[in-house]
């Protein structure tokens, strides 16, 4: 019975370890051209699902404060788009003095130029409980916000340009973020009674998901011939890259949950994912345009393949941590609130 109960309680876990043993011992299965066909079934259905049922989740209200929480907008947006590639230029220069592959080092400045995703941060922040509505904000607001920052700063740190297919990106997230998330609301009116005395498992739906993309992106990892480069330089690059987003996300927790932050510890856990998760579905396709005939776009892609499955698995991981932190940090500020003064 212990064994059950613990397999229930961690099974988001176990499912993570299981999705990339299963990617590894079988890659071809959810890569690009697959059974699994993940250019439709992940980045359309599963995209699309992920926002469906944050709108058929999130009361209307919610939605609307979350829009007008500017300065929490402002931080996420200039920490992922100024900040981040800002930090990386300065890295990638000390790092420059040792025998990391200098292609590699490029790629991590590119790294740090791409958008947020449009669904990890939003399901990591509704798996922990955190602000939803200002997560789902933020990944969209970002993503089309990266459609045109990206390409500048690809041209400023890089000194690559090119012209990229605004109208194609910005449809396809059109109808993969806002659409399903309007239809969500839309059917939420008419259920809202139903929802409210069910209340269906809205959180597990989103975390199986996610269990869907760790091993469509994994598929992908383990049977790109590009991973298969010098060692040591792919151990270096992965080592830094966790060290990034482990940085990172102490940084914009530590800003962000100081009590003059004016910042809630629901609010927190939306910015440290949103702040520091970078876009794989973006970002490959605007790879493949901005460096067009590169013979080291291979390289120059390996950074970003080894930042989204990691983002997602350290996040994922931290899921339990950072929801005791937040469910103790809320307890606290309610008996604070209800003493006298």
């Amino acid at each position: 019975m212990g064994l059950l109960a613990t397999v229930r309680k961690e099974w988001f876990i176990i499912g993570i370890a299981v999705v990339i043993l299963s990617a590894k011992i079988q890659p071809s299965f959810g890569v690009k051209g697959g059974p699994l066909k993940p250019e439709i079934t992940i980045s359309y259905v599963a995209v699309s699902l992920i926002f469906f049922n944050s709108g058929l989740s999130l009361k209307t209200e919610e939605l609307t404060s979350a829009l007008l929480h500017v300065r929490l907008h402002l931080f996420v947006q200039s920490f992922t788009l100024v900040f981040f590639p800002l930090a990386v230029w300065l890295l990638v220069r000390v790092l420059a003095l040792t025998a990391i592959n200098q292609w590699l080092l490029r790629g991590l400045q590119t790294l740090s130029c791409m958008p947020p995703p449009v669904s990890s941060a939003v399901i990591l922040t509704k798996a922990v409980g955190g602000n939803e509505a200002a997560a789902i904000f933020n990944s969209a607001f970002g993503s089309f916000l990266g459609i045109v920052v990206t390409p500048a700063l690809l041209l400023l740190f890089l000194g690559s340009s090119s012209s990229v297919p605004f109208s194609s990106i910005f449809s396809q997230l059109f109808m993969t973020v806002v659409v399903p998330l309007i239809m969500g609301q839309g059917c939420r009116r008419f259920l809202r009674e139903c929802l409210e005395r069910r209340k269906p498992p809205f959180g597990a739906v989103s975390s199986a998901i996610l269990l869907m993309i760790i091993y469509s992106t994994f598929c992908e990892t383990f049977s790109n011939p590009n991973m298969e480069l010098d060692p040591t330089s792919l151990l270096m690059v992965a080592l830094i890259i966790f060290s990034i987003q482990l940085t990172f996300m102490l940084l914009t927790f530590g800003y962000s949950s100081r009590s003059d932050s004016g910042f809630s510890p629901a609010d927190t856990v939306a910015i440290v994912f949103c702040s520091t998760h970078k876009s794989l579905t973006l970002g490959i396709p605007m790879l493949k345009i901005v460096f067009v005939g590169y013979e080291h776009l291979s390289l120059i892609s390996v950074p970003l393949l080894i930042y989204h499955p990691a983002q997602i698995l350290l996040g994922s991981l931290l899921v339990p941590t950072i929801r005791n932190w937040m469910i103790s940090r809320q307890k606290i500020m309610k008996t604070a609130s209800l003493q006298p003064v």
